[in-house]
């Protein structure tokens, strides 16, 4: 009846207008559009990039060579070294193009790729970080059951469930965002495809989208979160009941790695999303997004080979077996 009735003559036409107006690719701003930091920038990242790809990959195969190494708390940091390494593989290469180029074009199909695997590996991340917490409690309260707990069984269905929960958060947004509609504006206030940029492009209502990420980001920063916090407050309490002044050190310096990467990662990915808008402007919470999508792939293998005896031991014995 709409489109025959002249009583309504709006309704076709703004009908139309929104399917014949809706883009087919999104301009990535970047990160800043002064001309003096083009450069400066793009040998900054690609630095960052590279120490991040040879950390990460570093670790894998440190990890994956060395058989003293094949424990449930190695398993998971190989599984975070390669979580890493690919959701920084998704992000930055994509980042350095806005720094050589005019406009750093991505097709619609692209910038929904890159979200998806964008969530999937940041999703990950954080249930692989509560699947490493759980594996500190048991060994530093419950040691004496540590292998029957955490077997290979229970490894493999622990990084099993990470990845689902990756796929099913991703998934959400993904199939969310793509439900809307984009109209004349494709300037993606960004360096990546991200959800809240996206969503004020939108020219459709959004308040399910919103709904989705206070939901979904709640449950995916808010159940690992809790996991973490149980796990460390029932190891703080075993720990302040041993003894000796070197068993406490050694329990301290076992979870320290975990906790600083914890910090970083969940710190800067609840002040990016868990925050009302009018607190943060998009311009300045992409500058917040650096810290988990560049900063902390980069730190991590530098946060647990620093500060890992055994990384280092198995990285000394390769080196000598190379050199010999």
């Amino acid at each position: 009846v709409g489109r025959t009735d002249p009583r309504h003559p709006r309704m076709p036409q703004a009908r139309m207008v929104a399917e014949n107006s809706s883009v087919t690719e999104f301009i990535l701003a970047g990160l800043t559009h002064q001309p003096g930091l083009q450069l400066p920038l793009f040998f900054l990242f690609l630095g960052s990039y590279m120490v991040t790809a040879v950390g990460n990959l570093g670790l894998l195969t440190l990890i994956g060579l060395s058989s003293h190494l094949h424990t449930p708390m190695y398993f998971f940091l190989y599984n975070l070294s390669f979580i890493d390494f690919c959701y920084s593989t998704v992000i930055t290469p994509k980042m350095l193009m806005s720094f050589v180029s005019e406009k750093n074009v991505i097709s619609y199909a692209g910038c929904m790729t890159q979200l998806f695997f964008f969530l999937f590996f940041v999703v990950s991340e954080s249930f692989i970080l509560s699947a490493m917490a759980y594996d500190r409690y048991v060994a530093i309260c419950n040691p004496l059951v540590y292998a029957a707990t955490v077997s290979p069984r229970v490894c493999l269905l622990l990084s099993s469930g990470v990845y689902v929960m990756g796929f099913a958060g991703a998934m959400a947004h993904t199939v969310c965002m793509a439900r809307l509609t984009f109209c004349a504006n494709n300037l993606v206030d960004h360096y990546m495809c991200d959800i809240l940029p996206l969503l004020e492009l939108s020219c459709t209502s959004t308040h399910v989208n919103v709904l989705v990420v206070f939901v979904v980001v709640g449950i995916d920063i808010g159940v690992p979160s809790l996991t973490i916090f149980i796990s460390y407050a029932l190891i703080l309490s075993s720990i302040l009941h041993i003894r000796s002044t070197q068993g406490r050190s050694k329990a301290f310096s076992t979870c320290s790695s975990h906790m600083i990467a914890v910090s970083l990662f969940f710190g800067s990915g609840a002040f990016m999303y868990l925050k009302p808008s009018s607190l943060l402007p998009l311009s300045q919470g992409k500058v917040s997004s650096l810290f988990y999508t560049i900063v902390v792939p980069m730190l991590n293998p530098l946060i647990y080979s620093l500060r890992n005896k055994d990384v280092k031991v198995a990285l000394k014995r390769w080196l000598h077996g190379r050199s010999f």
